[in-house]
């Protein structure tokens, strides 16, 4: 439906062809823009009070930002009047004097020769103020206030003119019209662009002179409230189209496509496909630059409302190679067309990246208290089972040569009581436990077979420096070191006692 409205219009028409009846769709109502599509800002200023003495004091810029309808009113009335005065003024010096009763009068010296009524007074301004001379009129020297007054109309001539003219050529030479050959794209869209979210819209140069040192900048118009309380109205917030890598400079000798990636640090970092329908905002472009022909600085502007951004498109290319030369086809400069685009916003998508795998097993800590954690009854069985099945066929068969070695030792240790004692004594508390349950043949195999399961799983567990062991790690308990007199027996419990002395 909205692709129709652009293309028909908002005020379309729906016919059913099946109840034979129309159906007129509802027209949305024109959101108020802050800035024109042409670049004219859509803001009046009122209640100026006292204030409007400051537009006088600065008559020649007031003047220059007038439209030209009312320029060329006020530059026809100022030299109408100035002509009318400065006509008044010569024809009251020969009314004073008494020349308009000696026109004819051979005899009789004017102040002004062949000036007797009003006409003929304009007549001689017109011709010295525009310096014709036609000589049938001119100033006798017997007129001293004649002299004062040439004097004073050349002087004021010449401000008049430097300032009218000055100012129509300063309008004249404005480069706002260059602005017109400056186009920016009809929509933006928001696709992706290097695996990434990017807001682009399409800029282009009519003309062949250049726009030296072109600078494209962005503002986003968006009313906000803050924590605070505070209702801000049209805030504006800058949007970076390259400020940093220098993209914002543009060589703009043919159409560019301008993209601002949506990042964290972007406004539109939670924009997603769904919540653009709901969004109120408003996208102002400046482009500047300095006219290559002038050396004027010249700045068009443009803005997007959130109507104007399509989520899933792209803009088509418009160059083209031909014999000797590059094309631009201008006809497709506004052109989009559908590509793929993720829905959900660049928020939503770090959010369900960052979400932990079920399959992936919490790390351990450092190799502090390897050991510790080798000898855990807890972490016996898993580690085993684990390191079977994830060790490499070449590790696997290191691990099974290094484990009769460590069988031999095992029996070496359980042949020699003391030994044995000691050994048992720097075990932790759950082996040592398990040392002292009743049944002495059973005991001894347990402690033989958790050994062997230790010793296999120690070895592959170095070799493959696993660190995937879920569960707690248990800590055991200090073991006091035995006195420097005593046995090592006596540091034992007394059940491992009662068991060496039953062997």
């Amino acid at each position: 439906m909205s692709a129709l409205r652009r293309k028909f219009g908002e005020d379309y028409q729906v016919v059913n062809t099946n109840r034979g009846t129309t159906y007129t769709a509802p027209v949305k109502k024109k959101r108020q823009r802050f800035v024109e599509k042409n670049g004219r800002c859509n803001v009046q200023h009122g209640n100026l009070g006292g204030e409007t003495s400051r537009y006088i004091s600065d008559l020649f810029t007031t003047l220059v930002d007038l439209k030209w309808r009312w320029n060329l009113l006020i530059f026809i009335l100022t030299y109408t009047i100035a002509w009318l005065v400065m006509a008044s003024m010569w024809w009251i010096i020969a009314y004073i004097r008494g020349d308009l009763n000696h026109g004819h009068d051979q005899s009789y010296t004017p102040c002004v020769a062949n000036v007797y009524n009003f006409p003929s007074a304009f007549l001689f301004f017109i011709e010295t103020e525009a310096t014709i001379g036609y000589g049938y009129r001119y100033i006798t020297e017997k007129c001293p206030e004649g002299i004062i007054l040439f004097l004073f109309q050349s002087l004021l001539g010449s401000i008049v003119d430097a300032f009218l003219i000055g100012c129509m050529f300063i309008k004249m030479s404005q480069p706002k019209k260059r602005a017109e050959t400056l186009m920016f794209s009809q929509d933006a869209v928001i696709s992706q662009r290097d695996g990434k979210l990017c807001l682009m819209f399409r800029v282009g140069n009519l003309r062949n002179s250049h726009m030296v040192s072109a600078q494209i900048r962005c503002k986003l118009i968006k009313s906000r409230q803050t924590p605070e309380g505070e209702f801000l109205p049209l805030d504006q917030c800058e949007l970076d189209v390259g400020f940093g890598t220098g993209a914002d400079q543009l060589f703009l000798v043919s159409p560019l496509t301008i993209c601002h990636e949506i990042n964290p640090k972007s406004p539109f970092f939670d924009l997603s496909q769904r919540s653009l329908m709901s969004e109120q905002f408003e996208i102002v472009v400046i482009l500047e630059g300095i006219v290559e022909t002038t050396g004027m600085t010249c700045q068009a502007r443009t803005s997007y409302t959130e109507d104007e951004v399509l989520w899933g498109h792209r803009f088509l290319p418009v160059m083209s190679l031909e014999e000797g030369f590059f094309r631009v086809d201008y006809s497709q400069f506004h052109s989009t067309f559908e590509v793929p685009t993720p829905p959900y916003s660049v928020k939503e998508h770090e959010e369900k990246t960052s979400l932990p795998s079920p399959l992936v097993t919490p790390t351990l800590g450092d190799g502090r208290g390897g050991r510790d954690r080798v000898f855990s009854v807890d972490c016996i069985d898993v580690a085993e089972e684990r390191a079977a099945g994830r060790l490499p066929s070449k590790l696997q068969r290191m691990s099974s040569s290094g484990k009769e070695d460590l069988q031999r030792k095992v029996l070496k240790l359980s042949s020699q009581p003391a030994e044995r004692a000691s050994s048992t004594g720097d075990l932790p508390l759950k082996l040592q436990r398990i040392g002292s349950v009743p049944g002495q043949g059973e005991a001894e195999e347990r402690l033989k077979l958790k050994a062997l399961k230790a010793g296999q799983s120690t070895g592959d567990l170095q070799q493959l420096n696993l660190s995937h062991i879920p569960g707690p790690v248990p800590v055991p308990s200090p073991i006091p070191a035995p006195s420097a007199g005593g046995r090592p027996e006596d540091n034992l419990p007394a059940k491992l006692r009662r068991m060496n002395a039953d062997r």
